[in-house]
This record gives structure tokens, sequence and C-alpha cells, in this order.
């Protein structure tokens, strides 16, 4: 199952992560994790063998082995949200093959998902959030600031995943006259987003500095030799802000797309309203905003009022 060789097994497994970007529209980084997953999976099953595993193996698996698996990788220091996704890759590769009449082992169905804490967004305040966007507020800007200053606005005020920002294409870019963007987010689920004027006069001002010229179709957010922008490159934007501003390590790149919503919800916008604007699939998604807003009011509470 090593997703590089070229034996049945690692070729089932390619058609498998081929399916899940055309048919499911999984992202890079999805494939690429579940990829990683299914490699250690291979090598536990090798060591237990003593050889590659084959695929008249995986219809021997027992419920034992899979946990056996889980319980090594628990060991190996991963924590209850990589195993979780580690269940759910198995758990869909074994449903494509059966699927396919290629193998049928319902083993890795009997071993229960791990327990993942739930998680609450920490978003920052509207102060600190501003002071994040404002990084390119300065008359004197390179085309670099000016770059890092429109991709983080629009994480912030247009609540955009990292990702969604920069697959946006020279022909997409939200200038003026463009007051909304069609983004195609995870599950290939699209959703309409405005654009605000701030957003628009920032990319505006990028693509005014940029050296490269950048065709219609290609990355409208460039690294420095002209290829398309990593996402690394943002994060470590963000890293620096966190030290010159004195942030939380809490901020980072995707807690601005949280800090969007939260602002929203405190502003008095609608959940189903927000639920359009994030391209969640699901309204219980969008619900721990709720919480995070409930948090916030009651520390204000604590904190001024007088029988606090």
């Amino acid at each position: 199952m090593v997703v590089s060789g070229d034996d049945e097994l690692s070729r089932l497994a390619e058609d498998w992560l081929e399916s899940l970007s055309n048919e499911r529209g999984a992202s890079a980084h999805t494939l690429a994790a579940y990829r990683r997953d299914l490699e250690q999976f291979e090598r536990y099953l090798a060591g237990r063998l003593g050889r590659s595993p084959e695929l008249v193996d995986i219809n021997q698996l027992t419920a034992q082995i899979v946990r056996g698996f889980m319980a090594a990788r628990r060991r190996q220091g991963l924590g209850s949200r990589s195993l979780s996704r580690t269940m759910s890759a198995l758990r869909t590769f074994f449903k494509w093959l059966e699927g396919r009449e290629i193998a049928k082992n319902r083993a890795v169905l009997q071993v229960a998902m791990p327990k993942v804490g739930h998680g609450v967004p920490k978003p920052l305040t509207v102060e600190k959030a501003g002071a994040v966007v404002d990084l390119g507020a300065g008359a004197e800007v390179d085309w670099v600031l000016a770059r890092d200053a429109a991709v983080l606005l629009l994480l912030y005020g247009a609540g955009l995943r990292i990702g969604e920002a920069l697959s946006l294409t020279r022909q997409d870019a939200p200038v003026k006259g463009r007051d909304s963007l069609r983004i195609v987010g995870k599950g290939g689920k699209e959703r309409l987003v405005p654009i605000l004027e701030v957003i628009q006069s920032a990319v505006e001002r990028y693509l005014e500095l940029v050296p490269y010229k950048l065709p219609p179709d290609s990355a409208l957010f460039v690294g420095a030799k002209g290829g398309p922008l990593s996402p690394r490159i943002i994060q470590l934007t963000v890293k620096r802000l966190r030290e010159s501003l004195g942030l939380p390590d809490t901020a980072t790149p995707h807690a601005l797309r949280h800090s969007f919503a939260t602002h929203l919800l405190s502003a008095g916008a609608d959940l189903r309203q927000i639920q359009e604007l994030l391209g969640h699939a699901s309204l219980s998604t969008t619900q721990i905003y709720t919480e995070v807003d409930r948090d916030r009011l009651l520390a204000v509470y604590d904190a001024a009022h007088p029988r606090a």
C-alpha cells in the first residue's frame, strides 16, 4: 500500500486518491494526509507480516489488527484529531474497495473512532485583527508587503481559507467593479462571497506594484520568483506579526477566518448567513461560533459588572 510502489495494492491506492480528487473535490492537503496515513498503515502491516502486504491480506484483516495499529500510532505521539483522520482515511479506502467489489472487510468499521475534543476557534479581537490587516497601510510599501496585506484582508474581510485565497487566478482578481467572488471550497461546495471595497483597493495596489506579468489564468498571488505563492510564506508573515504586535500564539492565518465569523456574529449577523459565507456544509460546524461569542460576552460581563 506504499503509494509510490507499482504493485496491485499501490495502484488501487492511487486510483482511490484520484477518485477523491475528481469525484469529491478533496484538497491537495487532504490527499497528502491520506497518502501518509495509508503508508503508515502499510508499514505497520509489513512489520506484522514480515513482507509487503498484498490485496489478499486486506480481506484477512481483523479489528484487533486495526486497533493495534491505532495504539501504535498513539504511542508515537499522534493526537486524537490526527488519529481520527487516519481512521477516516482507512474507512473511506475500504468502502471504496468494497463499492468496486475489489475487497470486502468490515474490520475497520468495527473500530470506534477516537474521541476528539470539541475545539472552539480562538479569534483575534477586532483591534488585533485590524492591526494585522493594516500591514500595507503605509504610504511606502513594496509589492511583497502589498501582496501579503491583500491576502490577509481576503482571510479576515471575506472569510476565505488560505488555500482558497491562494488558488485565485489573475482573472479572478477582486478589483473595483467586482464586488463578489465565486469560491469553490471543501468538497467542491460553491459559495458567493461579497468583497469589500477595502479588499478591492488592496488587491489593486498589489497589482500595481507586482513586478511580474500575470497572465489571466496564472496565480493571482505570486512568490519572490514569480511562481504561485506558498501558504508557508503567509504563515511566516503572520508569525512575524505575532512577535511585533504581541499577538497570542493562536494568531494564525486561519484565525483571521475565525475572527471574520465571530465578529460578524457579534455584530448581529444570522448564523445561516455566516454558514453560507464560510462555505460550511453543516450548520453544526458554524454553531461553534455561538460558543465563542457567548464566552466573550461572559468575559466582558465578569470584568465589567459591579456584582461580578
